[in-house]
């Protein structure tokens, strides 16, 4: 049995494949070294731009403080004015100064004098303590001539200081050679900015003045001391070449930048370490001497090992990517016949997932009660549910091929056939209402035309989904009338309020005639009758008057008493009909209180009405007005003897409409209004009533009580008992 060879054409295919693996693989190494370098170098340059921004805040934020302690001091210099000076007079203003500037350092604040020769020194829990200027310090001092407003100047630490100082000092607001000065400890001052500074996972901050200082440096051993001469002390053997020229020619001549430069120790570690570093000027005062400048430095090797391992993962990447793609190669030439066979079973089982996914659609577009209908861009239809071919009366087979008319009323189909050519054209949505009739019956739809877009995105159909929104539109214009009559009654209602305060006018008079004409004759019948139609008249302004409440000429306060005089003249004739007796008990004096006069009249002649027909064949009316010595409110009570309200009334006497009246007396708005109103002007009134038994008399009494007009005297009383 011959062993059966495999074919050349696959064994030249595999080789073909194998070498440009390999060279596929050689090139990618050759440009992974050559990324790594770029990357290395991009990654660096970048790293320095983020540590230049953070020492561009750091700069930022020293300089903010120099320039609140400047303001400070600027501030203690104008409070600490005097025509005479006296050191004396400083204290107290300089206690509240310290409490705002020591945080940032300020260890003790000094007037100095050389004309005296004192300096008067003032510390957090001492007294004033006044020294002899030295000889040393005077030579310290700058003169007075040589200052502004403000100056300040630093100094190296000397004698036995175990700190640098940073001296904020200005002159005395006056002719002598006096200076106020803060002494800042340096040290205190550039923690809270540099302590916690990291560039990366060790990256630091220091930071020197103009004369090369080192002021801060996490290294406690360089603070104060000459950057130039300690790192030669140091650092031997390492080329500091980068460094002292960065330091020279640009951090003290107040440049900002970034670079790089060898040095000789990290955080306890020695030897010669690459470092990038970037600086900026920090401005102290006008004079590049006091120009500091602040550096943020870290070791280029947290970037190297970081872009090492990177590209280490990246070539691991790649050579495994490499090795799949000949893997695949070979998979896909092995497996080709077996991936058709399954990509077929596949096409076959979503072929058949589509026709279900299909069928589910048609039914749900069939069973949903809505319009649902397609149509081409000339209006003809392509399809149609079964709702619309049943609302239409017909079956979908009935109506494809037809056109819109053939269903719709001609101006209808005119219209949404309009529609479908602005779908056609532009290819979006649109959205209108259609009315008809149908019938004895008025149809209204609300329809949404999409379109249907071929695969070059023409549109070659447009789907319409319509609802049937006759109900809600009837519901619309019941609303719409309900609108049209509340204006009525508010309309009816003003004029109503208008008519009103004549009328009472009208009855007033009509009374004092009747009063002076006899019994018998026929004036006095006239009289009678204009007085009956005048009543009549009157209960009808009433009801009119309590749908609604106008806003002109409402007052912002009134007084009580001349509102019950003026409703008092127009009921005192029925009370007296009604054979019920009034009785007042009024205040000699009320404040004037929240309300309009007008609302106010109209709420006690609601009460007054309510109390007459509770007492019918007579009674007393208790009307009582006093100041509520808790509250300071103006309180107003109608008391009846009436037969009362029932408890189970009792929580619905103030809803609308609701009224134990008999019909046709009563419209059930004359308490539910009153309440409204008194609740408007941020009063309350509220109710107490007992039912009329054979054993105990029956009455009801409404308690108004009204906000006072704060401030106002009391007004006097226009009635008595």
């Amino acid at each position: 049995m011959t062993k059966k060879r495999r074919p050349k054409i696959r064994r030249n295919i595999l080789v073909f494949v194998s070498v440009c693996a390999c060279l596929l693989l050689a090139a990618d190494i050759w440009l992974g070294i050559w990324s790594s370098r770029k990357t290395r170098d991009l990654v660096a340059d970048q790293f320095n731009q983020e540590q230049l921004v953070i020492a561009r805040h750091i700069s930022g934020l020293i300089e903010q403080e120099v320039e609140f302690l400047k303001r400070e001091l600027r501030l203690l210099r104008n409070e600490g004015a005097t025509a005479e000076f006296s050191p004396r007079h400083y204290v107290e203003v300089i206690k509240k100064t310290f409490s705002r500037v020591q945080e940032s350092g300020v260890w003790k604040i000094e007037v100095v004098d050389p004309r005296a020769g004192k300096i008067y020194s003032y510390m957090p829990y001492k007294h004033w303590s006044a020294l002899e200027i030295s000889d040393e310090r005077r030579s310290e001092l700058p003169a007075v001539d040589h200052l502004g407003e403000e100056e300040e100047w630093t100094f190296a630490p000397k004698g036995r200081r175990r700190w640098i100082s940073l001296w904020v000092g200005t002159s005395l607001p006056d002719d002598s050679e006096r200076l106020l000065l803060f002494n800042v400890n340096v040290s205190w001052f550039l923690a809270p900015f540099l302590k916690d500074i990291r560039s990366g996972k060790t990256g630091y901050a220091w930071l020197i003045d103009g004369r090369g200082i080192f002021l801060s440096h996490p290294n406690a051993d360089f603070v104060g001391k000459s950057a130039l001469e300690i790192r030669e002390e140091k650092y031997h053997g390492v080329p500091l070449s980068m460094i002292n020229f960065i330091q020279k020619k640009k951090m003290l001549e107040g440049k900002i930048g970034t670079g790089w430069y060898y040095s000789g120790w990290h955080r306890g570690i020695t030897g010669k370490i690459k470092k990038l570093i970037a600086f900026c000027p920090v401005e102290i005062s006008g004079g590049s001497s006091q120009r500091w400048s602040v550096a943020v430095v870290a070791p280029i090797s947290e970037i190297s090992e970081a872009v090492h391992d990177s590209n280490v993962r990246q070539f691991m990447i790649h050579g495994l990517i490499v090795l799949m793609i000949l893997v695949g190669a070979v998979a896909i030439l092995f497996f080709e016949k077996r991936w058709s066979r399954i990509l077929e079973e596949k096409v076959a089982k979503r072929t058949e997932e589509l026709k279900k996914s299909e069928d589910k659609y048609r039914s749900l577009v069939e069973s949903a009660e809505d319009f649902i209908f397609a149509v081409d861009p000339e209006g003809r239809f392509q399809s149609m549910n079964s709702f619309t071919a049943n609302f239409f009366g017909g079956s979908p087979e009935e109506f494809l091929g037809k056109d819109l008319a053939s269903v719709f009323p001609a101006h209808v189909a005119e219209q949404q056939l309009k529609l479908i050519h602005l779908v056609r054209d532009y290819g979006k949505s649109v959205r209108d209402e259609f009315e008809w009739e149908m019938g004895e019956h008025e149809v209204w739809i609300s329809a949404n035309f999409m379109a249907l877009k071929s695969e070059g995105g023409a549109v070659n159909a447009v789907l319409c989904i319509a609802r049937d929104i006759t109900e809600s539109k009837i519901l619309e214009r019941q609303l719409i009338n309900a609108e049209k009559l509340a204006s009525m009654g508010t309309l009816a209602a003003g004029v109503a309020h208008e008519i009103n305060n004549p009328l009472g006018v009208i009855l007033g008079f009509c009374d004092l005639l009747i009063r002076k004409t006899g019994e018998g004759s026929q004036e006095y019948d006239d009289l009678k009758t204009i007085e009956r139609q005048g009543l009549h008249c009157k209960d009808v302004v009433e009801n009119l008057l309590s749908f609604a409440r106008h806003g002109e000429g409402i007052s912002e306060y009134c007084d009580v008493g001349h509102c019950l005089e003026e409703i008092l003249r127009v009921v005192r004739h029925t009370l007296e009909m009604n054979d019920i007796e009034l009785d007042l008990v009024l205040a000699e004096t009320l404040p004037l209180v929240n309300g309009d006069s007008r609302q106010l009249q109209q709420v006690f002649l609601n009460l007054i009405n309510n109390a007459i027909p509770a007492m019918k064949g007579g009674g007393i009316l208790t009307i009582r007005t006093f100041l509520e010595r808790s509250t300071r409110k103006a309180v107003v009570e109608f008391r009846d003897t009436g037969i009362g309200i029932k408890q189970d009334d009792m929580d619905h006497i103030f809803d609308p409409f609701f009224t134990t009246k008999p019909e046709g007396e009563g419209t059930g708005l004359g308490l539910f209004v009153s309440y409204g109103i008194i609740k408007k002007y941020g009063g309350s009134i509220t109710c107490v009533s007992h039912i009329q038994t054979p054993s105990k008399p029956g009455g009801t009494t409404f308690t108004v009580k009204l906000l006072r007009k704060r401030g106002e005297d009391s007004c006097p009383a226009r009635f008595s008992s």
